[in-house]
């Protein structure tokens, strides 16, 4: 399985304070590869430098071949690498399809843009239900489908998601990550950040746990649910 994106020593600081530091991990092509540990861990902020949304202290970020350390976000995007943030961060004051619509904007292949469109309603039927609605009406689990349509609009070949199942019932985090496994086995490669260490790695092929910005154990998902220190530190066992 070759590497999609390789990442370096990466190191990120909020003024004195180190929250990432000098970390090292990739990710595979066509795999779902989860990020987990503590609030406050710089999981966020891992995210948050790939996307080119934070600057980086150190470290260099490389994707399919090119490096992508010094490039500004919307360029970021433009290679492939989306993501959905933290908080869903949808327009409310738009419609749905607005929302998804606006996903495409940097597309060349306009052709393309309404098939994808149906494949999203596909994913998510409730939003063709109110397509027309403001995104505002939305409950918190709807939201969190037009944040990952929207980011699939965009054609992404890397899709990053900062805690997609925050404040979310367990039977709606249990949907988005039954649709997250199907997305990937039509190939796309997802890098999940997520508080929810065991919905995580249960469908991750590969794992990373971070602790206080430094990459404390790595493996596949399921033996890192089975890790000991896993088990006592994140799933009360």
């Amino acid at each position: 399985m070759s590497a999609i994106l390789e990442v370096k020593g990466l190191e990120v600081a909020y003024g004195h304070i180190e929250a990432v530091k000098g970390i090292d991990f990739s990710l595979n092509e066509g795999e779902i590869t989860s990020l987990v540990g503590a609030n406050g861990a710089g999981k966020s902020t891992t995210l948050l430098a790939l996307s080119g949304l934070i600057k980086k202290r150190a470290g260099s970020v490389i994707f399919d071949g090119e490096d992508l350390t010094r490039l500004p976000a919307h360029k970021i995007v433009e290679r492939g690498v989306v993501q959905v943030a933290e908080g869903r961060a949808i327009l409310t004051t738009m419609t749905i399809r607005e929302n998804l619509e606006l996903g495409a904007y940097t597309r060349r292949d306009r052709a393309n843009v309404a098939s994808d469109l149906e494949m999203v309603f596909t994913l998510f039927p409730r939003l063709l239900e109110r397509v027309d609605g403001l995104a505002g009406n939305l409950s918190g689990g709807e939201q969190q489908m037009l944040a990952i349509g929207r980011a699939l609009m965009a054609k992404p070949r890397l899709l990053l998601l900062d805690e997609p199942s925050m404040g979310l019932a367990p039977i709606i985090v249990q949907g988005i990550f039954r649709t997250l496994r199907e997305i990937n086995s039509k190939g796309l490669t997802i890098f999940l950040v997520e508080q929810n260490v065991r919905q995580a790695l249960k469908i991750a092929q590969r794992g990373y746990v971070l602790e206080n910005g430094e990459i404390a154990l790595s493996g596949n998902g399921r033996d890192l649910l089975d890790n000991p220190r896993v088990l006592e530190a994140y799933l009360g066992a």
